[in-house]
Parts: C-alpha cells; sequence; structure tokens
C-alpha cells in the first residue's frame, strides 16, 4: 500500500467504532485507484480485530443474477444453519432458490438478512465486505443498502467499493462516504521505481502525468506504452479507455485458442472452469485443454485458483469485450448457453444475448425466467428479463403485454420512473382492450391527484367499465381505487366523485372487496358514509389473515371518519405486514395509524408510528406518503404544544402539496397550524387559519377532513369573539348528520354544539355531550370534561365541576395535551378555590 496512511487511518477508525453500534463506509472512485487494495486492507484489519468476515464481488455478467451479490455475503452463515434453533429463514431460501415457499417480497428478504447477520452479530462482530457494489445485481444492492440503514443497533461493520459514475442504491443514500483519490508524487514514484520497474526519469515523469496518481495506471501504462515514446497522442483519451486499451492489446497477442477463451470468460456468468473450457469448444467446434489458459496467465489478465477463474480486473472484462466484435460476442454467450442445460435461468439470459431478434422461442423462455425471478422475489431481474423477451417478440400485442407486466412488476417495488417508460413503450404497441385498460391503471397509479384532473377521473371510470364487461373484476377495482384516490387526495369536483361512486357500484356492487369498500369511501366519504359504514360493519378484522386488504380496510375506515374501526383494522394490518417484512405497505399503514391514534387519544404510539413510517417511506421510495407523515408531526406538535415544530413541519408540507393543490394534505396542514397558534394563545390568529378548512372555495377545503377541525374551530372562536361566524359553520355540518354517520364528525359536532351555546340551549346540549359513548375516544372524553367541569365553575357549581375536571387532568396528562392540561388545572384551582 503506497501513499494510502490517510485512506486505512479512515478503515480502523471505522472498524474499530463497530462497539459502539454498527458503521458503514462507501470507498467512492475511479477503476484502478485502489479501491479493492483498501478492501483488503479493510479485510486484514477485521480478522486482525476478530470480526467474523462476510465477502462478496460484483461481476458485471452476473448482474441480471436474481441475489446472487447478495447469497455470495450470507452463504457462509446460511451453511452453518445460523438463525434461531438453526433454522433457516424461509424468505432467504425462497430468494436464493434454495426452497420453494410464498413469493418474498424483498423488503421481506432485507429484513430477514438483517435478522440473521444481527444473531451472527451477537456471538462477534460482524464485517460485510462488497467489492465493486455497482456490479452486483439490483435486488442484492437494495438489499446491501437496508442492512447499512439498520446496522446501528447492531455490531456490524459494512464497507462497499463502487465505481464513479454509477448510480444507485447504496451510493444515494446518504451513507458515509471516503473518496478515494490518486496517490501523491512520492507514492507515484515509489511505485514506478519498485513494482513497475521505470529506471528512466524522464519515462517516470511521462507515466505519472498520464496516470494522474491512479495505481493500476502506474502498473500497467510503462509496459502498453514501452517502445512507443509516450507519444502525446494518448493525452486526449480517457485513463478508463487507455487502460481498457491496454488490457485489449493484450488479449489481441494472445494465441486465437487462448483468445476464444479468455472471450468467454468476458461473457459468461460464472467463474467454473470447467464450463469455460466446455464453451470454448463449442465456440471453437474443437476440443480444449486447461493449458489454453496459460498464456492469459502469463499475460497477467486472468488467475486460476483450483477450479475457478478470476480476471484480474473489471477493466480486462470490459477490454477484452470491446476488441471483440458484435458477432464473436453473440457467438460467445451462444456457447456459453449450449452448456447450461442444468441452469434454465442463466441459459436463458445467455440465448437473450446471442441474438438481435425477433426469436419467439427465446423470448418464450426469458419470459419463463422472468416468472422464475419474480417467484423469488427478484422483481428487477424479471423487469429486465421481460424487457428483453420483449425485444425478440414477433407479434406486437404479445410484445406490449410482456411489457406491461414487466411495468407492474416496477409497480410493485416503487419503480416510478421505471413504470412510466415501460408503459410508454408498450403503447407504441397494437395492445389489447384489456391491456390498454392495464396500461390507463399503470399510468394512474402513481399519480397522487390534481384539481380539474376531474375529465381523468371519468376517463378511468369509462376504462373500468370496459374492463368489467371483459370479465376482468381485478382491474375494475384497481382502476376505481385510483379514480377514487385522485378525488380524496385533491378537489375533482362533485360529478366525477358521483361517477366514481356509480361506476363502482354497477360494476362491482355485489362484491366485498375492500377496494370496493374503499372506492365508496375515497370517493364519496359524505354521500356513501352510511353505506361504507354498513360494510366494514360485516367484516371481522381476526378473520383477515392478508395485511394489504386489513390496510386498504383502514383506508376506508379512516376516510370516513371511524378512527376506532380504523385502527382495529390497520394495527392488525401492522402486525401481519411487519411479520412478512412487506415494508413499504407497512409504512403506508404507520402514517394511516398516526393521524388516528392523535384522535383517539394515544399519542406516544403515534409519535412512534410517525417516526417509523417516514423512515420505512424514505427507504422504500414513496414521497406522498412522507408528506403526509411530516403532516402528521405537524399535527402532534401542534396538540402537545410545541408551537414552533408545528409551525415549521406545517410549512414544509403545505410547500409540498401546493404544487399539486393537494387538498387533503393543505386541510391538515391548515388544522395543525390553527391548534398550535391556539395553544399559544394566539386564537384570532387561530381562527382565521382553521375557518379556511370550511371555505368551499380555499384550496385547503376538503369535504371529509375538516371533520376533525370543527371542535377546534369553536374553542378558536369563543376566544377570538367569532361565535356567530363559527355557530354557521356547526349549523352547515349538522345538516350532514342526517345522511352521514361518521363518528368523528357526530363526536366533534356535540362537543362544538355545547361550547358555542347559549344559557338558554346550553344544558341539554352539555348533556348530549357527555351522554354519549367515548369508549374508544380518551381524548375527545377529556376535552368534554375540561369544557363541562369550565362551565360548571362559571356556574358556581365548584363540586361538580372538581368531579369534572381531576379526570379531565389526569387524562390530558396521561395523554400529552400539554395546553389542554394546563387550562384544565387552572380550571380545577379555582373550582378548588371556589368550595
Amino acid at each position: 500500500m503506497f501513499g494510502r496512511d490517510t485512506e486505512v487511518l479512515a478503515l480502523r477508525k471505522t472498524i474499530e467504532q463497530v462497539s459502539d453500534g454498527g458503521r458503514c463506509l462507501v470507498l467512492l472512485g475511479d477503476p484502478g485507484i485502489g479501491k479493492t487494495a483498501l478492501l483488503h486492507a479493510a479485510r486484514e484489519i477485521v480478522r486482525a480485530e476478530g470480526f467474523r468476515l462476510l465477502t462478496a464481488v460484483g461481476v458485471q455478467s452476473e448482474a441480471q443474477l436474481p441475489f446472487a451479490g447478495l447469497h455470495q455475503v450470507l452463504s457462509p452463515l446460511l451453511r452453518q444453519g445460523a438463525g434461531p434453533q438453526g433454522r433457516r429463514p424461509r424468505a432467504l431460501l425462497t430468494a436464493f432458490g434454495l426452497a420453494e415457499g410464498e413469493r418474498p417480497d424483498i423488503f421481506g428478504v432485507a429484513v430477514a438478512a438483517v435478522d440473521l447477520l444481527g444473531e451472527a452479530a451477537a456471538e462477534r462482530p460482524v464485517a460485510v465486505l462488497v467489492d465493486d457494489v455497482q456490479w452486483l445485481d439490483a435486488q442484492s444492492q437494495e438489499v446491501l443498502t437496508f442492512i447499512a440503514h439498520r446496522r446501528a443497533p447492531l455490531r456490524i461493520v459494512v464497507i462497499g467499493t463502487v465505481r464513479t459514475g454509477y448510480p444507485g442504491p447504496f451510493v444515494s443514500a446518504d451513507l458515509p462516504e471516503l473518496v478515494v483519490s490518486g496517490v501523491g508524487v512520492d507514492a507515484a514514484e515509489e511505485i514506478l521505481r519498485g513494482p513497475a520497474g521505470v529506471a528512466g526519469v524522464d519515462d517516470r515523469r511521462r507515466i505519472r502525468e498520464q496516470a494522474q496518481g491512479n495505481p493500476l495506471a502506474l502498473l500497467e501504462l510503462p509496459e502498453t506504452l514501452a517502445g512507443a515514446g509516450f507519444p502525446e497522442a494518448q493525452d486526449w483519451q480517457p485513463l478508463t479507455a487507455r487502460l481498457e486499451r491496454a488490457f485489449g492489446g493484450r488479449v489481441a497477442e494472445l494465441d486465437p485458442a487462448a483468445r476464444d477463451a479468455l472471450l468467454i470468460a468476458a461473457v459468461d456468468t460464472g467463474d467454473d472452469v470447467a464450463e469455460i473450457l466446455s464453451a470454448t469448444e463449442v465456440l471453437r467446434g474443437s476440443p480444449v485443454t486447461a493449458g489454453v489458459l496459460r498464456t492469459a496467465v502469463e499475460a497477467g489478465l486472468v488467475g486460476i485458483e483450483g477450479d475457478r477463474l478470476e480476471l484480474r480486473h473489471p477493466l480486462v472484462r470490459s477490454g477484452v469485450l470491446q476488441a471483440e466484435s458484435l458477432e464473436r460476442r453473440q457467438a460467445a454467450h451462444a456457447a456459453v448457453a449450449a452448456v447450461l442445460g442444468a441452469d434454465p435461468y442463466r441459459r436463458a439470459w445467455h440465448r437473450g444475448q446471442s441474438i438481435v431478434g425477433p426469436d419467439d422461442e427465446i423470448a418464450d423462455e426469458l419470459e419463463t425466467s422472468a416468472v422464475l425471478a419474480a417467484g423469488r422475489g427478484a422483481v428487477m431481474s424479471a423487469i429486465g428479463l421481460l424487457q428483453r423477451s420483449a425485444q425478440l417478440t414477433g407479434a406486437s400485442a404479445r410484445r406490449g403485454h410482456r411489457l406491461l407486466v414487466a411495468a407492474e412488476h416496477a409497480f410493485s417495488v416503487g419503480r416510478q420512473d421505471q413504470v412510466g417508460l415501460l408503459v410508454t413503450a408498450a403503447e407504441r404497441c397494437d395492445l389489447s382492450e384489456l391491456d390498454w385498460a392495464r396500461a390507463q391503471w399503470l399510468r394512474e397509479i402513481f399519480h397522487d391527484g390534481v384539481p380539474g384532473d376531474a375529465a381523468r377521473v371519468h376517463q378511468l371510470c369509462g376504462v373500468a367499465r370496459q374492463a368489467g364487461a371483459a370479465g376482468d373484476g381485478d382491474l375494475t377495482l384497481n382502476l376505481l381505487l385510483g379514480a377514487a384516490l385522485r378525488c380524496w387526495w385533491a378537489d375533482t369536483g362533485p360529478a366525477a366523485r358521483a361517477d366514481v361512486a356509480a361506476t363502482a357500484k354497477a360494476t362491482s356492487g355485489g362484491t366485498r372487496d375492500p377496494r370496493y369498500v374503499a372506492t365508496l369511501a375515497l370517493a364519496e366519504p359524505v354521500a356513501e358514509c352510511e353505506a361504507v359504514v354498513g360494510l366494514l360493519s360485516e367484516v371481522r378484522p381476526a378473520e383477515i389473515t392478508d395485511g394489504d386488504a386489513l390496510r386498504v380496510l383502514g383506508i376506508a375506515a379512516t376516510a370516513i371518519g371511524d378512527p376506532v374501526r380504523s385502527l382495529s383494522f390497520l394495527e392488525r394490518a401492522e402486525a401481519l405486514l411487519r411479520r412478512q417484512g412487506r415494508l413499504a405497505l407497512l409504512s403506508q399503514v404507520l402514517s394511516l395509524c398516526v393521524v388516528n391514534r392523535l384522535e383517539t387519544g394515544d399519542w406516544e404510539g403515534a409519535q412512534a408510528a410517525a417516526g417509523e413510517g417516514e423512515r420505512l417511506a424514505k427507504e422504500t421510495g414513496q414521497p406522498i406518503w412522507r408528506a403526509g407523515a411530516l403532516a402528521c408531526d405537524a399535527l402532534s406538535s401542534a396538540l402537545r404544544g410545541e408551537t414552533d415544530q408545528a409551525l415549521s413541519y406545517a410549512a414544509e408540507v403545505e410547500a409540498a402539496a401546493s404544487r399539486q393543490r393537494l387538498t387533503h394534505l393543505l386541510s391538515m396542514t391548515q388544522l395543525a397550524k390553527g391548534i398550535a397558534l391556539s395553544a399559544a394563545g394566539r386564537h384570532v390568529q387561530a381562527y382565521r387559519e382553521l375557518a379556511r378548512a370550511f371555505d368551499a372555495g380555499d384550496p385547503s377545503f376538503h369535504p371529509r377532513e375538516r371533520f376533525g377541525a370543527v371542535m377546534f374551530l369553536a374553542e378558536a372562536a369563543i376566544e377570538a369573539g367569532r361565535e356567530a361566524d363559527a355557530r354557521a359553520v356547526v349549523a352547515d355540518l349538522s345538516r350532514l348528520t342526517t345522511s352521514t354517520h361518521s363518528p368523528l364528525l357526530a363526536v366533534y359536532l356535540r362537543y362544538a354544539r355545547a361550547v358555542l351555546s347559549d344559557d338558554a340551549t346550553a344544558d341539554p346540549l352539555y348533556a348530549e355531550m357527555m351522554n354519549q359513548d367515548f369508549t374508544g375516544w380518551p381524548w375527545a372524553r377529556a376535552c368534554a370534561l375540561l369544557a363541562h367541569g369550565g362551565r360548571l365553575r362559571r356556574l358556581g357549581r365548584h363540586t361538580e365541576a372538581v368531579a369534572a375536571l381531576r379526570p379531565a387532568v389526569a387524562e390530558l396528562d396521561r395523554i400529552g395535551a400539554g395546553p389542554w392540561a394546563g387550562r384544565a388545572r387552572a380550571e380545577l384551582r379555582a373550582a378548588a378555590g371556589g368550595l
């Protein structure tokens, strides 16, 4: 190691700090810069420190093999039967193709990997060292990133090398980085004088200038440029290109048989010498022996250890491939495929690379492999296989169908960018009527809704009717749920909402599918509230084992304002999804739990769910759910009296939601601002902010979300002297109760009517408020006790006031409602003083 003291010290510190919690380091640099050498140094350090060492090397030709990189890392633990009582995690075995099982979610695989590593780390620290992360298959990169994020409570150090210019989850995950640059002049001189053997001073200077401190270049350029007088024409070429040319030049000097063998090694997705030799025989059409590789070894291009062949450097592979024609590369792929009869997955992939197309036989084979990959949870690999299958498919309709299946896979892992590209490509084909409808749904699923898109909602309803007529009930419900979400997130107008509900009833009215229930609730949370309550009342959460179905039912209950019932669905969904490792859906469930727990008084549980939900939404790439979680943070902070924090969160959400005029989030923002300002005693401003949520012409108006603000509006109105205005709002909402049985509206309206009442009407209204069933509503009960006790004190009924205020203080303290608890104490002291 020449000139790397600083980098080695950084590695040593990272490794030694693992006892304080997991550590991670990304070594980022150009090809040949010395990242692998530093990783070898890290290997020696962790061995000396007594770590359990787990390693993997990314290979460009293996980037399509599902979970190949992760299998390299974890195979030692799996062989040793690591896991509780020696049981191997089923999700991992299924992902690696070692066992049959239910298709694992990629995050379920990631959770299983973290659990396995955590159990190993409980015995002694674990080091995961991965070279060339950019060449790992996409699934392994995602899981490695997940492991790096979850390292904190474990004695695990993760160190990976990544080539500059290759974006991916591991380098875009805000992990600690060490940028590896060229060595200094003194170190370069040592390399040139020693290992490179360059004697001339001028020659060393010229090589130093061209190598730019790159250690591999310092070793390779002397031989490549020897006798050429180091021509200035070389200067314009990028260093990587010069190194590839250097290795490619050595390949050109090999005898034909060795060159064929090296080409096979470059395109092969394996490193088995026997396999490489067999494929070389197919390519040459004549037998070869192991000696065919001797000259490649002597040229420093490959190394052979036992029955395994290793290219000296990834640039050797690219140098070999650049030196060969397209026809030769395709012939090499065909040769490898010919000897892989026992490995249908790799055989199909190589066959796919061996032709330009079309070839329906190979296309079908690739599609079959995609099914296998998806069944193992390797969705990104399945997408790549389907894309290649589509390229080789002759029939236009079939080609479009395969692209749409790939797009559905991309949706399942949250890849919005890929969904759009794949659907666009599919729409250039002659799609069947059902596939055209499927394309419309795929265009919709990542759309968060914007105002003025009523035409799109009507269009989706029309497509849903077509899908229903064609007998595809699943697609019909998916389309309608997408249309309903548009209506929920943003104001699409009453005609569009009514069209969604009517179409749902006409096409799916006989079903009890959770998507149907949620469609009605999201599209028409007021008009269809009674119907949704009836459907939800028929469901027994304990009897449902599908976490996603429970999530959708929880969405429906939340949409109509039934937080108690919603939590019965969501908390069971949380347990199931957590056990299954379905983290993308879990993040949504946690975000929904936050607002419902705030309504029902479990503020500690809400805070925990908010933190985890926001983190998971970030990890799983769901920006709108991150915004929703932040809106819940604003509400939580406001209720706790953390005014500045609440207003800061609200401003951030408002900025994001205003761009798309997402009325649901904007309404939550107004509520958070109003509560925060009330808690700070700024009641006039508070009323002004809360009143906007009830103004049908305001961007923050939402037909259902306003229900949660009416209690706070009434409180602010009293302090701001706006009782008459607030009574008009309450009267307007009261008219809805004849047809809308929203528990949230009913509870908060009783409170608002009581506190806004005059002396002539107060007694029956307070009695109505206090006599309602508060089961599951401790927050609303505490607020009612506070209001009732305060009125009793003002009437001079001090004994009754104390009896109401004492439990109010206790409950508000338990909940964590600081501002309300303070008011309750003040009222209690005054009432007790009047006895």
